[in-house]
């Protein structure tokens, strides 16, 4: 499907209201789901004092009836943070977002976090033990907690070596799965596996292929979290020639890692133009299903000149086989999660498909089917869009 020219995107952000996309009138549909609607939160949106944009990861709170967006910001065009907003679904599509309000992330002594490079002059300063509880952050899924109400949130770390290879200069701070209150002041860290840690980069996770994904399961009584692609050891990433695999965490309540699993992410659907220009393709969002070990994963793929692809896809984590204790997965001889494809974007109609990046289930409509809303990241530039696309499932 052809993208949109810019300024047709401009034309879209620049709008000074929440307005939702036409309706498609023979909207294509699959065998388990179908297009509602979508909306286009324009460019200029500021809440709180604060542009609204990068959203990476949608939610809802059960406890208040709002969503809870987080945004991927590291601080440079306002202190990281979340939102919260009422959304309104029906069988007609999205009828109305509000946003009410911005919760801004608080270190543990209580101040806002640092851009990058204030990082780099703070972080000698502080002792090693707290690096990376005080350090920048890269915030990408947020998930209300079902028991609390506290916000549980991925930070995808940081590794950044200058070529010169200062040691004063280098970055090095963990993914990390953070617990905050709903108003953002700190909580607590979560343990991680040992081999999600950062490192010099010949193991353990690869820049801006980390913790992606995060999600409450079983009641709120185990927390699951996704890398969007394979550690160092694992192989390569994703690209138009062969697929990846990523590793899926499970966490008890109190945030042990109690379980790995390897999750197959597909091949990018096309190569990039020209080729060798940017391309990636990895889990951007997972959410928990009714079913105990039964997931939803958002695929966001991207090839430079072609344009965007999201999938969802469903798995199940029974029979897999627990890969926690193996160094490497690039040789095989394991059992991956199963999956099938939910849905392709592409395939039910939406009309131009931008950053996907986070996906949340929301209201049952009358017909029994449960509306699945997904959110674009526009990385804070015009010639983007904020979306929200609704999606029935079957």
């Amino acid at each position: 499907m052809p993208l949109p020219t810019r300024s047709a995107v401009l034309a879209a952000a620049a709008a000074l209201f929440l307005a939702p996309a036409a309706f498609p009138a023979a909207a294509p549909e699959s065998d388990s789901a179908r297009l509602l609607g979508s909306y286009v939160v324009p460019h200029d949106l500021r809440v709180d004092g604060t542009p609204v944009g990068g959203l990476s990861s949608i939610d809802y709170d059960r406890r208040s009836g709002e969503f809870a967006f987080v945004s991927d910001d590291w601080s440079d065009y306002a202190p990281a943070r979340y939102y919260r907003a009422t959304v309104t679904v029906t069988e007609r599509g999205i009828e109305d977002v509000t946003f009410t309000g911005a919760r801004e992330f608080r270190r543990p002594d209580g101040s806002t976090y640092p851009t990058i490079d204030t990082w780099r002059t703070e972080q000698h300063q502080v002792p090693t033990t707290e690096r990376n509880v005080l350090g920048t952050v890269d915030p990408e899924e947020l998930r209300v907690d079902p028991l609390s109400g506290d916000v549980a949130w991925t930070n995808e770390g940081q590794r950044n070596v200058p070529e010169n290879g200062s040691v004063r200069d280098t970055v090095l701070l963990d993914p990390a799965l953070r617990i905050s209150h709903h108003d953002g002041r700190y909580l607590r860290d979560l343990p991680t596996a040992p081999n999600e840690r950062m490192t010099m980069g010949e193991e353990g996770p690869r820049v801006n292929e980390t913790f992606e994904g995060l999600t409450y399961t079983a009641g709120g009584t185990q927390l699951v979290s996704a890398l969007e692609g394979p550690l160092e050891q694992d192989g390569p990433s994703a690209n138009a020639d062969h697929g990846a695999v990523s590793r899926i965490t499970v966490h008890d309540r109190a945030g042990l890692p109690i379980a790995q699993y390897a999750y197959p992410v597909e091949p990018l659907f096309a190569h990039p133009q020209p080729p060798n220009d940017w391309n990636t393709n990895g889990i951007s969002s997972l959410l928990a299903d009714d079913e105990p070990n039964r997931f939803l994963a958002l695929e966001r793929g991207y090839a430079s000149g072609v344009g965007t692809k999201g999938r969802i896809f469903e798995f199940s984590t029974t029979g897999a086989d627990d890969v926690m204790d193996r160094h490497s997965l690039a040789d095989g001889g394991f059992r991956p999660v199963r999956k099938q494809l939910l849905v392709d974007l592409d395939e039910i109609g939406v009309d131009y498909t931008d950053n996907v990046e986070g996906i949340s289930w929301g209201p049952r409509l009358p017909t029994g089917e449960r509306v699945l809303l997904v959110v674009s990241d526009n990385n804070f530039s015009p010639g983007q869009q904020t979306q929200l696309i609704a999606i029935a499932v079957r």
